[in-house]
């Protein structure tokens, strides 16, 4: 008998969400030999969708998801450019 795993995770980082999942579904298209599936897609939200036959590739894929969702995040945040009043 073979257990499937799965797990879906919604993601809205409001004005970021088409900029993040342009970075993580870029990096999802270059790895087609993942043992895990994985299905990324945008639709106001960031919708992540994964299974695999293996709990611990399972867990490895949405650790590494979910940080790349995290920096790109993080990187857009820091870049933020701040409005001065000018006297």
């Amino acid at each position: 008998m073979t257990l499937n795993f799965s797990a879906k995770i919604t993601v809205d980082a409001k004005d970021k969400t088409k900029a993040i999942f342009d970075s993580v579904n870029t990096d999802n298209e270059f790895y087609p030999e993942n043992p895990v599936k994985t299905k990324i897609k945008f639709d106001e939200k960031i919708d992540i969708s994964v299974e695999s036959e293996q709990l611990t590739h399972l867990r490895a894929n949405l650790n590494s998801t979910l940080r790349l969702i995290q920096v790109s995040y993080d990187s857009i945040e820091s870049v933020k450019i701040q409005d001065k009043e000018v006297s």
